[in-house]
């Protein structure tokens, strides 16, 4: 991989090459969310912070990439919480790694068009997405009985499959759900709007 000329900032949760710049790292403590744990990851702070500021009040962010975080902000731009679990990828490893006679999956899956599959690899895309897409709508529901203008925002690679599971599990007009497929990297764009040159 080349070194990308002009690199105004970046952002990672994971390992990453030795040749970024690491006075352009941008860290969770620069991100101007209120109450920010130590502890939480740059994607969760980016995210959050970024949807609360375009919404102007209380978020849940779904991100559903190799984890599935939901993190909430509150009204005032401050961290409320979240939750973690396992993403649809991880799932499917787990599944075709932990269980004798079930197929390895790798994502993208398509979501099968019938509700109950008879194949197995069918049914196992079915129960991870509609799992995941059940635990979102869940989030939403109860973020909203806590904060009554929250809004929903799906991000993240798997945002996309998820997206009309969660709506048709919400119903129609009860809550606004945004899909915002880059979400961390608009936030990161913002924070370092570039180099001047």
């Amino acid at each position: 991989m080349e070194k990308p000329e002009g690199l105004a900032g970046w952002a990672a949760v994971g390992p990453v090459p030795a040749w970024l710049p690491l006075e352009r790292r941008v860290l969770s403590a620069e991100v101007p969310l209120g109450d920010l744990p130590a502890w939480l990851g740059v994607d969760r702070a980016l995210g959050g912070w970024w949807a609360w500021r375009q919404s102007g009040g209380p978020v849940l962010v779904a991100d559903a990439g190799t984890a599935l975080s939901l993190t909430r902000v509150s009204a005032e731009g401050c961290f409320a919480g979240g939750q973690l679990m396992a993403g649809a990828a991880l799932q499917l490893r787990a599944l075709g790694a932990g269980t004798s006679g079930l197929p390895s999956l790798e994502l993208p899956v398509a979501l099968p068009e019938q509700r109950w599959p008879s194949a197995t690899a069918q049914a196992m895309a079915a129960g991870v997405l509609r799992g995941l897409a059940a635990a979102v709508a869940q989030a939403a529901r109860e973020a909203v009985r806590e904060s009554p203008h929250c809004r929903l925002w799906i991000t993240g690679g798997d945002g996309e499959l998820l997206l009309p599971l969660v709506r048709e599990l919400l119903g129609e007009g009860t809550q606004e759900v945004q899909l915002a497929p880059a979400l961390a990297l608009e936030a990161l764009a913002a924070l370092r709007p570039g180099l001047d040159r």
